[in-house]
């Protein structure tokens, strides 16, 4: 027993003696952890919560146990909602990744001129989205007035809908998204570029490699870090859009735009079925979890530049 004490006694002594040689350290800590309990815990927790609950925000809340989950597994608009989302990653995703770093490495080689096009290109990233929503909107006006339409005809292409039409308004929707986001993603492997030792493709030159060889031998596995970054921020962007389909199309037409999230705000702001919604946004985290493990899987490995 005596030993039982000071062995406890030993462990709080290294305990307080941990706290008085990092108290500093604590004491800027706690602002932090309580930020994070009130605006980032405390709210995850409470959608669990109401995930179990009927509470149309006006009157009290009633206890309805799994009956949200069991109404979301029926729900063929919420799986619709889920499909159209993908499709917009896959409309959306690779497009952004290969467009940014086609412009990085455009923007890379040095020459006169490269700073002002990167601003260029950056441009879109630092402008509202509202704004590019309403050039969007013009452009791909469904009638003969429309600035793409009026290009097409000179092609011989008949007038296309656009955000009219089921087939193609959650594809113009993406090619919003993509000029909205190239810009950054172009930053991210400009910075990657920059890491890479100029000496490897020196020495790949010596030995007869081509432009070809360079990038696909050298630039695009040295960039491998970069592209799981890349393609986690974007797949998480892909899986929460809204702006665009709420600004330009509401949903529609037929549910072609209504993606989850724009769903998920329709169930919990318009329809006032925050249970329901709350089960929507633990359906959407579950998804973008799964999908990050997939690409940590075959991305997420390190790179030794030496």
């Amino acid at each position: 027993m005596p030993l039982q004490n000071h062995s406890k006694t030993s462990f709080s002594k290294k305990v307080i003696l941990n706290f008085k040689k990092h108290a500093i350290v604590y004491i800027f800590l706690v602002p932090i952890l309580i930020h994070f309990a009130i605006f980032h815990l405390y709210p995850i927790l409470f959608s669990l919560y109401i995930t179990f609950m009927k509470w149309p925000i006006i009157g009290e809340a009633e206890f309805i146990g799994l009956d949200n989950w069991i109404a979301f597994l029926s729900d063929e608009l919420a799986w619709k909602a889920i499909w159209n989302t993908i499709l917009f990653s896959l409309y959306y995703i690779v497009p952004t990744m290969a467009l940014g770093l086609g412009l990085a490495l455009l923007i890379n080689q040095g020459k006169k001129g490269s700073a002002i096009f990167k601003g260029i290109f950056f441009l879109p990233v630092v402008t509202s989205f509202v704004v590019i929503s309403g050039i969007w909107s013009w452009l791909f006006k469904g009638t003969e007035s429309g600035l793409v339409n009026v290009l097409l005809h000179n092609f011989g292409i008949d007038t296309q809908l656009f955000l009219s039409s089921s087939a193609q308004a959650l594809i113009v929707l993406a090619g919003l998204s993509i000029f909205k986001v190239c810009g950054s993603t172009m930053i991210y492997y400009y910075a990657g570029l920059q890491s890479i030792p100029e000496e490897y493709y020196e020495a790949a030159r010596i030995d007869g490699a081509n432009r070809w060889k360079l990038f696909w031998k050298i630039t695009f596995p040295l960039l491998l870090p970069i592209h799981f970054y890349v393609a986690i921020i974007t797949s998480i962007g892909s899986f929460q859009i809204f702006d665009s389909a709420f600004l330009l199309t509401s949903g529609g037409p037929n549910y072609s735009t209504t993606t989850i999230v724009y769903y998920l705000y329709h169930q919990g702001f318009t329809s006032l079925r925050l249970g329901y919604a709350s089960v929507l946004a633990y359906v959407l985290f579950f998804i973008i979890f799964g999908l990050s493990l997939i690409q940590k899987r075959y991305f997420g490995k390190e790179v030794d530049y030496k």
